[in-house]
């Protein structure tokens, strides 16, 4: 029975949702967990240092493929641990930019996999942010550290866009929850008009703390993804994940069945969803514009 190895920066509890869309993509290719292949995983627990002596478990293992999720580093140590076993990963960043494949067409080497262009997407969610709040000009930007690479891309970028819109942003760092706690008191303390939080796989295992502290502190903020926004966050933009990890499964299938990296194309992003939050808007005592509900994919009530 074939071994796919399932390399994350997570928990398993916080995987659930995306785990079952991997487990759907590895389905539609013929493949079911238990019945015909095996799916051996290793989750860091949010300690991004272990992902290298991760990846290299799985190619003692001589799994037949690795599928890499969660954020570049994932990708890196993956790529790292082996130049033979086929990868897959599923990241928001550029991997042309990131020098992980060498074109979108044609990646070339081991690896291929998902890009859901999170990192594309800052300005759009800092218009948005912008739309939502037409006064802001001061915006809080939550990034996170541990995460150098996701981190450094994440603020190229949005300080390319909030240049572009006149607004001024104010970096603040947190790898753990009491830094979380430490940063939204100095936001709060600060009276910072929105928050733009960077995605990053940490942050979405504490998205009901981010959710409950932009509350608690009247500070409006933009997510990337709708878990966010379904945990109490007031509003998100970004692509389906749900989407983005199947395609990843229907790939490590694809794999498995004898097809090269090389000749498997990055596939980018086509759904995205915004997804607002009317109850927390109210709780924040905003106004949403007619126009932005209208756009919404989804109005949660």
């Amino acid at each position: 029975m074939p071994v796919v190895g399932f390399l994350d920066p997570r928990s398993p509890e916080a995987n659930a949702d995306r785990m079952g869309a991997f487990r759907q993509g590895l389905k539609d290719t013929g493949y079911v967990e238990g019945e015909n292949i095996a799916i051996d995983y290793r989750w860091a627990e949010n300690q991004m240092d272990r992902l290298p002596e991760l990846a290299a478990e799985l190619v003692r293992r001589r799994v037949a493929v690795i599928a890499a999720s969660g954020g570049p580093d994932t990708a890196f140590a993956a790529k790292t641990s082996t130049g033979t076993i086929p990868i897959v990963f599923a990241i928001g960043d550029d991997p042309v930019k990131l020098g992980l494949v060498a074109s979108l067409a044609r990646p070339g080497g081991n690896l291929t996999g998902i890009n859901f262009l999170v990192s594309e997407l800052a300005a759009k969610r800092l218009e948005l942010l912008r739309e939502l709040i037409p006064a802001a000009t001061r915006v809080a930007v939550l990034v996170n550290p541990a995460e150098a690479t996701l981190t450094e891309s994440t603020l190229r970028d949005v300080e390319a866009a909030a240049r572009a819109i006149g607004l001024h942003i104010q970096v603040f760092k947190a790898s753990t929850s009491r830094e979380i706690d430490m940063a939204f008191a100095t936001m709060g303390h600060e009276r910072l008009d929105a928050l733009f939080v960077g995605t990053d796989p940490f942050f979405v295992s504490r998205r009901v703390q981010l959710a409950q502290l932009a509350t608690v502190h009247k500070i409006p903020a933009i997510y990337a993804l709708r878990q966010y926004a379904e945990a109490g966050g007031l509003v998100s933009y970004g692509a389906s994940l749900t989407d983005a990890y199947r395609q990843m499964g229907v790939y490590a299938g694809r794999l498995l069945k004898g097809v090269k990296p090389t000749d498997l194309p990055v596939v980018q992003a086509v759904k995205f969803e915004l997804v607002v939050n009317a109850q927390t808007a109210r709780m924040l005592g905003l106004e949403v514009p007619p126009t932005l509900l209208a756009r919404a994919d989804e109005v949660i009530e």
